[in-house]
């Protein structure tokens, strides 16, 4: 049974679930408060930046443990003038400026009227709306596209019996709510959980975790109750369709203990926590790659990952479609040199190609093609695909030696060396830097050139969001937000940052969020995720550690 945060203000404060109070909370410690535009009443007495300014607003804050403290901000209620309506898939048609284009939900005025005008005379209730789009740090914003919607309604079944009768038509669409849509206008609800560690007082830790694993996905909620955790957040993207790589494998950069496990998608940000959470920073890599053996030195394309398979691009020249980092999409190369750990899993990947395996002293003890199979102990290997298996045949020699070497570099290109206490997850895009808005969807690819609708469903709507970064006071502080219900809106990415600057955040940095978005506090998920099928299993967490004895 998963016990869940009760409306704050409720009788003695935070974690309160059917009379159970779970055993780090302190009922002494937590404090609700109805917070308002009007009341001063104390540290971060300032409103959240969502919808009009009148809202009220409540927080609840519970010590976790010393240094640790959470805090459930509920802001607004449930607005009548939001309703449930269809949003209709638009063709390409005969008057777009690209006719054999594939269905989006945004495409230009003329195909969208064209589509408007066939509903209608089909009998459907049929509008088109402009969806205009704030600017950030480095994207113009502005007309996104027009969408086409049907029916305005009170209920989602009705919503979903009209998009029923709309398929039964020849159309495609989508029951959707319009808070949802990020209007200012919209009244709430939001939910939003903040974990605030405080450096002078924690004595804890503060690890990112991938479980047994790079390739298989756990639950938030599994990693944080392996590791004993008293708070946990999910961290960065990941592979999740198989087609696009090995399930749970980080799409981007990943340090574990000081280890560079998972290579960068190329200039992207991670979140580095030090010395077990006692300085948090925000940074942008790049990484360099090589195996030596033989006088040779051959330049490595990946590390921990399916060869070929580039998720979320960002990887060399040679990739198709884009070196650039380009979000939820896989790259391809045919021809790569990949090295694996032992932390990748049971076997490495399998398919066409050569494996150089080395044992625990680097030595070449099996050069296998196919390439795919169990790694030594303690070994490694390297696989090389399509051109790159003759550089590999021409370096390995069973019996010799190779030194593989990677290493991370910042953002000016001068070379990272983590800490064995240094732990760094990917994430995207940059939401504050230095106390100021500095939100970079466009750099980090989540703004597709070609395809407006893209942007339009992951940037400007409201979703589940998981935030991280640190403020002035060098706090470390993860922020989950609930999204994709009526009971909880979400956030679009600019109001994320426009929250994350309001809680005091100096630098922040969005990591993973939708259906992925879990905070776990005491081995219980504490926030409602948006899967139908409830906690959604990930790739890494963040976890909050418990003073060791």
């Amino acid at each position: 049974m998963k016990k869940r945060l009760c409306g704050a203000g409720a009788a003695l404060g935070a974690l309160v679930v059917m009379g159970v109070v779970p055993a780090q909370a302190n009922p002494a410690q937590a404090t609700p408060a109805q917070v308002s535009p009007d009341t001063q009443p104390g540290q971060q007495a300032r409103t959240l930046p969502l919808g009009p300014s009148d809202l009220t607003e409540t927080r609840t804050t519970t010590t976790l443990q010393p240094g640790v403290t959470l805090t459930r901000i509920v802001r607004g209620a449930t607005d009548s003038a939001l309703r449930w309506t269809v949003e209709v898939s638009i063709p390409g048609g005969e008057t777009s400026p690209d006719p054999d284009a594939p269905p989006t939900a945004l495409k230009d005025r003329a195909s969208a009227d064209e589509l408007a005008a066939d509903l209608k005379r089909d009998g459907f209730q049929a509008r088109v709306e402009q969806v205009t789009t704030s600017s950030t740090a480095d994207y113009a914003g502005g007309t996104l596209g027009w969408r086409v919607r049907v029916g305005s309604f009170d209920a989602q079944s009705d919503a979903t019996s009209e998009q029923t009768r709309l398929k039964a038509a020849g159309y495609a669409g989508s029951a959707v709510y319009t808070g949802w849509d990020g209007d200012r206008t919209a009244r709430g609800p939001w939910r939003v959980d903040v974990l605030t560690i405080d450096p002078h007082r924690f004595h804890g830790g503060l690890k990112a975790s991938y479980g047994p694993d790079l390739e298989n996905r756990e639950t938030t909620s599994e990693l944080s109750n392996a590791a004993g955790a008293t708070a946990a957040v999910n961290a960065g993207f990941f592979v999740l369709d198989p087609l696009a790589g090995a399930p749970g494998d980080p799409a981007g950069v990943g340090v574990y203990d000081g280890r560079l496990l998972s290579e960068p998608v190329n200039g992207r940000p991670g979140l580095v926590t030090h010395a077990n959470g006692r300085r948090t920073e925000i940074t942008r890599f790049t990484w360099q790659g090589r195996v030596t053996g033989r006088g040779t030195s051959l330049s490595l394309n990946g590390i921990n990952r399916v060869p070929g398979l580039i998720r979320n691009c960002g990887g060399d020249a040679h990739d198709i479609p884009t070196s650039l980092p380009l979000h939820d999409v896989t790259c391809t190369n045919a021809d790569e040199l990949v090295a694996f750990t032992t932390d990748f899993g049971q076997r490495t990947p399998q398919g066409a190609g050569l494996e150089a395996v080395l044992d625990a002293h680097d030595r070449v003890v099996e050069l296998r093609t196919p390439r795919g199979g169990p790694l030594p102990a303690g070994g490694s290997s390297v696989q090389a695909t399509g051109r790159r298996v003759a550089e590999l045949t021409a370096l390995a020699r069973t019996g010799d030696h190779l030194n593989i070497k990677a290493t991370l570099l910042d953002g000016r290109g001068h070379p990272v060396t983590p800490s064995p206490r240094t732990d760094i997850v990917n994430g995207g895009p940059e939401l504050v830097r230095d106390g100021r808005l500095h939100v970079t969807p466009a750099t980090d690819g989540m703004v597709h050139p070609d395809d407006p609708s893209f942007y339009y469903g992951w940037g400007h709507k409201r979703n589940p969001r998981t935030l991280a970064g640190v403020d002035a006071a060098g706090r470390t502080v993860l922020i989950t937000a609930d999204g994709r219900s009526t009971g909880a809106l979400g956030l679009s990415i600019t109001e994320s940052a426009e929250i994350a600057k309001s809680l005091g955040l100096r630098d922040a940095i969005n990591l993973d969020g939708g259906g992925s978005t879990t905070m776990v506090v005491d081995g219980n998920v504490l926030n409602q995720p948006s899967d139908a099928a409830g906690e959604r299993p990930v790739g890494d967490a963040l976890l909050i550690l418990p003073r060791r004895s």
